[in-house]
């Protein structure tokens, strides 16, 4: 297949993709607000726990970094069950 009929499939593709019903009317906006909700509703928040529990391990088998791994994991639970809050200021502060 030469350079010419790739570029004439890809049209080709594009254009149905664009024309399908499904595709055409997607909202892009509800998308970003599903990806943002997964992530500040369940990603973020389940990311804070595990970096305490690491923290703690590390405390608790004696490792010369606990105390850094301790502030990094509190530091990301800050941010990870602030996150929502956080943006929400960023998108008010925006418009």
């Amino acid at each position: 297949m030469n350079r010419n009929q790739k570029a004439f499939l890809f049209t080709v593709m594009a254009m149905g993709f664009l024309l399908a019903p499904e595709f055409a009317f997607a909202g892009l906006e509800s998308s970003l607000m599903g990806i943002k909700m997964k992530l500040t509703g369940v990603i973020l928040p389940l990311l804070s726990v595990i970096g305490i529990a690491i923290a703690a391990i590390s405390f608790f088998t004696g490792n010369m970094n606990a105390k850094q791994h301790i502030v990094y994991a509190v530091l990301g639970c800050i941010f990870g069950f602030g996150a929502q809050a956080i943006v929400d200021f960023i998108a008010q502060t925006v418009r």
